[in-house]
């Protein structure tokens, strides 16, 4: 037979049940409005019967309060999480993407297509103004303002480059600083749950870190039970927390985490033409890292990796992106040489087209090349003008000869439209544009019967007036074409520009001065030659606006179609994780009722307990 105060035993453990379910209701209230909270509930289930001996054989015992836990659904979280990473990487293309559009945009007055068409009138005005110095000096006047919208956009462009690239590294710091946070958070939940209880609020706060987390680079998560060597069937409460981003890299293992550090190429080793100088590569480095320590040694971080998704991909699409056209090629068997001098020579094969065209070239004149496994500084390279490139490596810098019959490499393929291929395109154009008008220009003569100069040309140094002689710009083998003049430094040939009657207006030395057969191959030249991408002169701009515009449009369309489903998979999870205030003021009435009925139970054994003990004679 049970205790006469087991039916008390019963209402108190109602009690505890409804005053437990009471405070998480109100806990529920209070974090309505909170970012990231979880609701909560308690769990419990009824206690174990004990057998009474009686025809009814057990008897109920109550109830148990076994936990407050989370409401939440991990498959909710792994779909925000991939969404977050593909929006995170549509959002940065599309911010830039739309900073690029407006560099080229032409306004009617400055841009691009306005100051050719000016170029092409004031020419025009050369021929009909019978050749006056006034004519001559506005046509040069005009084109000076052509290349200088060429120097502007090339110089804005490559700021963008360096905003992109201080945005790389303040991801990387982000993540590393999330990881640390991560893994401190670990060592507190496992302290807590170590004693049987749930760290409800720890864990929700660890999720909040792993959604922004996602936003910035692709993640993946892994939750696992420690246990006990010795005692394999014992519930430790401790948990293993891992976290892997980018495809693979494990960031946090339980309280170690690693560091994504940033490190600028060093001077004088760029992959690319263009580029400014520092960009940053990523490092992969242990907790134990600090500023100052040797970077040498630190794994790499693979920028190539199509894996890297959120944020972080997205600004390297931007900074990195060439459309995949990279150096690269082979070194074939006997290819490294030694001069006497000490000084390497590595000679490559190419076969793609885009590298046997001058004009394309994007190789820096020194840098860092990749030959097999290793890399190593070269300080010049040459061109046969085929398929073959020569780089000298300075014996200084390379601690052992390279192997041959390698693959050899500069850089790496990125095949987004980003700021390398824009800027490629717009030397591409300087280049080919400069040739043809240059080999029109050199063979006429002036109106005074002089030999005509060339037009076009790029200046050396930007701390000094010299520029390239049309005897450079056409030698392959020292100058390499048109290869050094690009959007920073190209410019009008200073010897026309301060004397305008040295532009070669006749085509022959038997022409009279009023026929212009030169600038009218100049302007047939400039309506019929197709010099870009199957294209004339003046429509340069259509052809990249057209490049921009869809890239814009790609990246504004997912921008907008990750955001309408990171709202709809939002209220998916808090339809579920969220606290409905509905639904909890009803809890309230619940289990206000339930603590009333357990209260009422218990005043009821009371009184029973006092004509029991008090009232009934012995």
């Amino acid at each position: 037979m049970v205790s006469q105060f087991f039916g008390l035993n019963i209402a108190a453990s109602g009690l505890r049940a409804a005053n437990a379910a009471l405070n998480t209701t109100a806990n529920n209230i209070s974090n309505a409005n909170t970012d990231g909270y979880s609701r909560q509930q308690v769990k419990q289930e009824a206690t174990d019967a004990l057998r009474v001996f009686a025809t009814y054989g057990c008897a109920g015992a109550g109830v148990d309060t076994l936990a407050i836990e989370r409401v939440r659904d991990s498959f909710y979280d792994v779909k925000f999480r991939n969404n977050e990473t593909l929006l995170g990487q549509a959002t940065q293309k599309n911010y830039y993407n739309g900073l690029i559009e407006d560099y080229l945009e032409d306004d009617g007055t400055t841009g691009f297509s306005s100051l050719f068409n000016k170029m092409q009138a004031t020419m025009q005005s050369v021929m009909t103004a019978a050749g006056t110095t006034e004519s001559k000096s506005a046509f040069m006047s005009s084109l000076k303002s052509v290349t200088e919208y060429f120097n502007n956009v090339y110089n804005s462009v490559q700021g963008l480059q360096a905003d992109i690239n201080s945005e790389v590294k303040l991801c990387a710091d982000r993540v590393t600083s999330m990881a640390r946070e991560i893994a401190s958070i670990n060592k507190q939940i496992n302290i807590i749950e170590m004693t049987g209880t749930t760290a409800n609020e720890l864990r929700d706060k660890r999720d909040m870190l792993v959604d922004d987390l996602s936003k910035i680079v692709s993640v993946e998560t892994k939750e696992s039970p420690i246990i006990d060597e010795n005692q394999p069937d014992r519930d430790t409460g401790a948990t293993r927390f891992q976290v892997w981003v980018a495809g693979g890299y494990e960031l946090v293992d339980t309280y170690e985490f690693k560091q994504m550090i940033c490190v600028s190429r060093a001077e004088g080793a760029p992959t690319n033409q263009n580029d400014i100088n520092g960009l940053f590569d990523i490092k992969w480095a242990g907790s134990n890292y600090k500023d100052g320590d040797k970077v040498s040694e630190l794994a790499n971080f693979s920028l190539d990796s199509k894996l890297i998704g959120g944020e972080l991909q997205g600004l390297l699409a931007m900074r990195d992106g060439n459309n995949s056209q990279y150096f690269h090629g082979k070194c074939p068997a006997g290819g490294v040489e030694q001069k006497t001098d000490g000084t390497v020579v590595v000679t490559v094969n190419v076969t793609d087209s885009y590298l046997k065209d001058m004009a394309k070239c994007t190789l820096p004149p020194e840098g860092s090349i990749k030959i097999g496994a290793k890399y190593y500084k070269y300080d010049s390279w040459g061109y046969n003008g085929d398929s073959t490139y020569e780089f000298r490596l300075n014996p200084e810098n390379i601690s052992s000869i390279p192997d041959p019959g390698t693959n050899v490499s500069i850089g790496y393929a990125n095949s987004y439209q980003g700021i390398p291929y824009y800027m490629e395109q717009m030397n591409e154009w300087i280049r080919h544009f400069s040739e043809e008008v240059n080999k029109i220009m050199v063979t006429g003569y002036t109106s005074d019967s002089l030999q005509g100069v060339n037009l076009l040309t790029g200046a050396m140094d930007t701390n000094s007036a010299a520029e390239y002689s049309y005897e450079q710009l056409t030698s392959l083998s020292e100058y390499k074409g048109y290869y050094f003049i690009k959007g920073g430094n190209f410019t009008v040939n200073s010897v026309v520009l301060d004397n305008s009657n040295r532009l070669a207006t006749k085509a022959d030395l038997t022409e009279g001065e009023s026929e212009f057969g030169n600038l009218k191959s100049l302007k047939e030249m400039l309506d019929t030659q197709k010099i870009f991408r199957g294209a004339s002169s003046g429509e340069f701009l259509t052809k990249v606006l057209a490049d921009v515009a869809l890239n814009k449009s790609n990246s504004n369309t997912l921008e907008d179609t990750y955001s309408s489903l990171e709202k709809t998979i939002k209220n998916q999870r808090l339809s579920d994780a969220g606290v409905d205030e509905d639904e909890e003021a009803s809890n309230l009435v619940k289990y206000q009722n339930a603590y009333t009925l357990s209260s009422k139970m218990i005043q009821t054994l009371t009184e029973i307990y006092d004509r029991l003990i008090l009232q009934t004679g012995v």
